[in-house]
C-alpha cells in the first residue's frame, strides 16, 4: 500500500515547509514535470473537443460572489476578504462566477452554442489545519475547471460528452473509477432555494445516467449548493474515498448574472451552465496517480522516460548521442554513467523508469541499444533510431503498453 506524503518525498515529487505554511506544498522540479505534462493532456483534451481555454484572476471582489451565491451559501470555506482602495477582495473558491462574467462580457447566438470555456485556474479554500494533508486536502488548488453555455436541449449530450471525456482520461492515466454518484440536496439550509430548477436539473442527470447504463448511486448531502452533480468517485489503497471528477447542471448562476443568447426567434433566451471538470484539482489528480502507480507512472507521465546506461566510460560519446536523439524526439532523458555504480546498480536506480537503454562497446559501435523495460522485458540489441522512434509514438499516444513491435498510430 503505497502513501502518496511519503512517496512524493522520497521521489522528489514534492514537499512542503512550515515557513512556507500548512497545506500550500511546493512542486520539485519531477513532480512539476508530471503536473505540466498532465495539465498538457487535459489541454489537449479539451481542444479537441472544443473547448477554447481562458484565463481570470484568482482575485475577485466580494460583491461577484454574493451575485453567485458563495458568499452566502460558502463562506466559511472562503478567505476573509481583504481591504483595497475601499473595496473588499477575496480570494476565490470557485472558478464559475468568473466564467460567468466572461460570458457576460461579449453578446451571444445561438448558433455559437454550446460554448464551452475551460481554465486550469488556481483557487484558495480556507481548510482548517487538522484535515489538512500532503495533496489531497491544500489551501492553494489548481482546478481542471470548465464551463458550458448550451440550450437545454443540448445538456444532455454535452453531459454525455463530458463523461466520456472523464473515461478516456482514466483510461490513458490507467485510473479506476470506484463507483459514479448522483449527488444531491439534503436536509439544511446550504442550498439555493428553487426546487423547480433543482427538480429540472436532477430529471436531466438522472436520464442521461440512465441511458448511459452507468451504475450509480444517489447520494442526499452531496450536491452544490447551486445544483445536483454527477461525481466519480475513486478510492485509495488504504480504502477512502474521493471525488475526482465532477459533472454538474447550473440553472441558478445563468440567472443570478443575468447570462443570455439571442435565439433563432430574435428574443433573448437564458443558457444552462453546466459545469465540467475531468480531473478534479491537479493535487488530488497527482496524489491518486501516486498512489495509484507507486510512482511508476505511465511512460508518457513519466518525470524521466528513458535513462541511457553506458557500461563503462568509453561508451559515454555514444550515451550523449543516444540522450540527444532523445531530446530531439521529445523525450525526458537521463545519462547514468559508471560514476554513479555499477550497471546493476544504476538498473535498480532507474527501476521507475520505462525505458532502460544499455549501451556497451558493440552497441556503442553499431549505433545500437540494448533496451530494458521497466517491466522486466529485455530487447534484444536494435538501431537506436528504431527504438527512439517507437518509444516517442508510444508516448505521443499517450499508450499504456511499454513497447509494441508495430508502431502505434498517433
Amino acid at each position: 500500500m503505497y502513501d502518496h506524503r511519503r512517496l512524493g518525498r522520497e521521489l522528489d515529487l514534492f514537499d512542503t515547509d512550515p515557513l512556507i505554511g500548512a497545506g500550500l506544498p511546493y512542486w520539485l522540479p519531477d513532480g512539476a514535470t508530471v503536473r505540466h505534462t498532465l495539465e498538457e493532456y487535459i489541454r489537449g483534451a479539451e481542444r479537441r473537443a472544443g473547448y477554447r481555454h481562458v484565463y481570470s484572476p484568482v482575485l475577485g471582489k466580494r460583491e461577484l460572489y454574493e451575485i453567485s451565491g458563495h458568499w452566502s451559501h460558502y463562506s466559511d470555506d472562503m478567505f476573509p476578504p481583504m481591504d483595497l482602495g475601499g473595496e473588499q477582495v477575496v480570494l476565490r473558491p470557485s472558478l464559475c462566477p468568473h466564467h460567468a462574467v466572461i460570458y457576460r462580457s461579449r453578446p451571444h447566438s445561438y448558433r455559437e452554442l454550446p460554448l464551452r470555456m475551460a481554465e486550469l485556474g488556481g483557487m484558495y479554500r480556507s481548510e482548517l489545519s487538522g484535515v489538512l494533508g500532503g495533496l489531497t486536502r491544500v489551501r492553494a488548488i489548481r482546478l481542471n475547471d470548465a464551463h458550458i453555455f448550451c440550450t437545454l436541449d443540448q445538456v444532455a449530450d454535452e453531459v454525455r460528452a463530458a463523461l466520456e471525456m472523464i473515461r478516456r482520461a482514466y483510461g490513458v492515466l490507467g485510473i479506476e473509477a470506484s463507483r459514479h454518484r448522483l449527488s444531491l440536496p439534503g436536509p439544511g439550509g446550504k442550498y439555493v432555494a428553487a426546487p423547480e430548477k433543482w427538480s429540472r436539473a436532477t430529471a436531466l442527470l438522472r436520464d442521461v445516467l440512465d441511458r448511459s447504463g452507468l451504475p450509480y448511486e444517489a447520494v442526499e448531502g452531496e450536491a452544490a449548493f447551486y445544483g445536483p452533480k454527477i461525481d466519480i468517485q475513486v478510492t485509495d489503497a488504504a480504502g477512502r474515498e474521493s471525488t475526482l471528477s465532477t459533472v454538474q447542471v447550473d440553472f441558478h448562476q445563468p440567472e443570478r448574472f443575468d447570462l443570455h443568447y439571442i435565439g433563432a426567434d430574435g428574443a433573448r433566451h437564458r443558457p444552462v451552465m453546466i459545469h465540467r471538470s475531468i480531473i478534479g484539482s491537479v493535487e488530488r489528480a497527482v496524489a491518486h496517480l501516486i498512489e495509484q502507480h507507486g510512482g511508476a507512472f505511465p511512460a508518457w507521465l513519466a518525470p524521466t522516460q528513458v535513462v541511457v546506461l553506458p557500461i563503462t566510460e568509453a561508451e559515454w560519446p555514444g550515451a550523449e548521442e543516444v540522450a540527444r536523439r532523445c531530446a530531439d524526439l521529445g523525450l525526458r532523458v537521463e545519462v547514468a554513467g559508471p560514476e554513479r555504480g555499477s550497471l546493476g546498480a544504476r538498473i535498480r536506480e532507474a527501476r521507475l523508469v520505462p525505458y532502460q537503454a544499455v549501451l556497451g562497446a558493440r552497441e556503442a559501435a553499431a549505433e545500437h541499444v540494448a533496451l530494458r523495460l521497466r517491466d522486466g522485458r529485455r530487447l534484444d540489441a536494435r538501431p537506436a533510431h528504431d527504438v527512439l522512434a517507437r518509444i516517442a509514438a508510444l508516448v505521443a499516444a499517450h499508450a499504456s503498453e511499454l513497447w509494441e513491435e508495430k508502431a502505434p498510430e498517433v
